[in-house]
């Protein structure tokens, strides 16, 4: 993707709403509507939708009139979604199921595909890591006969897989060139690479063209997620590394919360921030 820097930035759908349960991240069910009009106000048009396992069916992307409104939200707002985060495959990854509740997960990653394309999404987010993080060559070998399994549907659409993962940069780069390129790539989750502790000017280029999609935040070592600037993600060097090798994809704001519940104001300080990054690098 090109254009301007700032048509580059997106959110974290969520972000513009309270809370849901204490969660800092879930889909935002009473107030999904409201955040397109919010972020066009913020000068930020692009969203990048989330999916939880529960109640996924009922998710509005996932359903027939929920893209409708979808749709014409985007009509009103210029708001488009961009992109989607399948947290309901960390939730319940099939790649750590058998049988028939592995087919059912299985049939959710392409009914989800199918839906992100159907609203104009070019990419789904499948994570790897915590209660789905790949723990043996077996869930290994599993997740990428289920990516095959869908090669044909995500040739089709358009839409491509973006893992991200707990791997070391070179072990992530080796497993991820297993998987044709037109299917897939790699999620680069700049708060988490800085928790595990991969520095920038070694995971990204080792990583290289295989990243297709960016999550920006900010946390400390071994530690949770903080305020960007305020943790120990090098966001200068992440952002030099990246202009690098050439990437010219979309750059996510899954930032941390307003602890004032100001979320709106937050996510403006760190869209600005991410611009001056963007521009400087």
């Amino acid at each position: 993707m090109m254009g301007a820097p700032a048509d580059r930035i997106g959110f974290m759908q969520g972000r513009l709403s309270p809370l849901v349960d204490g969660r800092i991240q879930a889909f935002p069910w009473d107030c999904w509507e409201t955040e397109f009009p919010a972020a066009r106000r913020l000068g930020l048009s692009l969203v990048e939708w989330t999916l939880d396992h529960d109640r996924l069916h009922q998710n509005p992307l996932m359903t027939e009139a929920g893209r409708a409104r979808i749709a014409a939200l985007t009509a009103e707002t210029g708001v488009r979604v961009s992109s989607v985060t399948g947290d309901c495959f960390m939730q319940a990854p099939f790649w750590k199921s058998a049988g028939a509740a592995r087919a059912e997960l299985l049939a959710d990653l392409q009914a989800v595909v199918r839906a992100g394309a159907a609203v104009g999404t070019g990419v789904v987010v499948v994570p790897t890591v915590d209660n789905g993080s790949l723990a043996s060559a077996a869930e290994e070998a599993d997740l990428l006969d289920g990516l095959n399994a869908c090669a044909g549907l995500l040739r089709a659409t358009g839409v491509r897989i973006a893992i991200e993962s707990d791997f070391p940069p070179e072990r992530l780069a080796a497993f991820i060139a297993r998987i044709p390129q037109d299917l897939c790539g790699v999620n680069l989750d700049i708060g988490n690479s800085a928790s595990l502790g991969w520095a920038p000017e070694v995971e990204i280029p080792t990583l290289g063209r295989r990243i297709v999609h960016v999550h920006v935040k900010d946390r400390v070592l071994g530690g949770t997620t903080v305020p960007l600037g305020e943790g120990d993600a090098d966001l200068p060097a992440a952002f030099r590394e990246l202009n690098a090798i050439g990437y010219r994809g979309l750059y996510i704001l899954q930032t941390a919360r307003a602890a004032d519940g100001e979320h709106d104001k937050a996510l403006a300080r760190y869209r600005g921030l991410a611009l001056d990054l963007m521009e400087a690098a």
